[in-house]
């Protein structure tokens, strides 16, 4: 790890402890996290940064559970299991406080492109793309007037349904790395369109991530697809 990765890791470790001070004491957040309270005083109120190991512990160990909470508190869910999260993903800086989590706690490789479909899962995808660097691409239920060339995939639903996905084939090269991402995975039918666009365009599966996993049956439909990292920030 070079010395502008080392310091991005910590300043990530400062602003996850940051977000939990902002709804505790130090002493409870010297519980939460197991560090001195004069420690994190000081980490907080940005007079010193905390070590290399310390802050990675904090950025995937610490940071990975109270986002989660963070996020288990943002969503609500019906008596019919319907699950409102736009209090997740309209909230672009919580979405780029959680992107470095996500890409530390989930061992994902640096993708070439963030892959999502369109609508919800576009804020997560943006920022997940500005923290690795790299493109951002959404595929659309409809083709774009002006574009010519297409990735395309279809899938006839349980329901009887014909779900069709379009992606201008520009987004993706041969032999990219692709991280697909999703604001919800329920049944996984949304992600293996995805996978199918990956495949098509001749590039690799770096990992499928969701914010929220309702139930596990579409994390199981994604592991079954490939052997790239596939997870949930927190599942309902």
């Amino acid at each position: 790890m070079n010395r502008a990765e080392k310091a991005a890791l910590q300043l990530r470790a400062v602003d996850v402890l940051r977000m939990l001070k902002e709804t505790r004491t130090y002493d409870e957040l010297a519980e939460a996290t197991g560090l001195p309270a004069g420690d994190l005083n000081r980490y907080v109120n940005g007079h010193v940064l905390p070590g290399t190991e310390r802050a990675r512990e904090v950025v995937e160990e610490v940071g990975r559970e109270a986002l989660a909470a963070e996020l288990e508190a943002r969503i609500q869910v019906d008596s019919e299991g319907y699950v409102d999260n736009s209090g997740a993903v309209f909230d672009q800086p919580f979405l780029d406080l959680a992107a470095p989590v996500v890409a530390d706690a989930f061992d994902f490789e640096r993708p070439d492109v963030v892959l999502t479909a369109a609508t919800d899962g576009i804020t997560l995808a943006a920022s997940l793309a500005s923290y690795y660097g790299t493109r951002c691409a959404y595929a659309k239920k409809r083709k774009e007037t002006a574009v010519e060339d297409f990735f395309e995939a279809r899938e006839r639903l349980e329901s009887g349904i014909e779900l069709t996905y379009y992606l201008p084939a520009a987004a993706i090269d041969p032999d990219d790395s692709v991280l697909v991402v999703d604001d919800l995975i329920r049944s996984g039918e949304t992600q293996e369109l995805l996978l199918d666009i990956v495949e098509t365009a001749g590039a690799e599966v770096a990992g499928v991530f969701a914010l929220i996993a309702a139930g596990s049956d579409g994390i199981e439909r994604a592991e079954g697809r490939t052997e790239a990292p596939v997870g949930s920030l927190t599942t309902v």
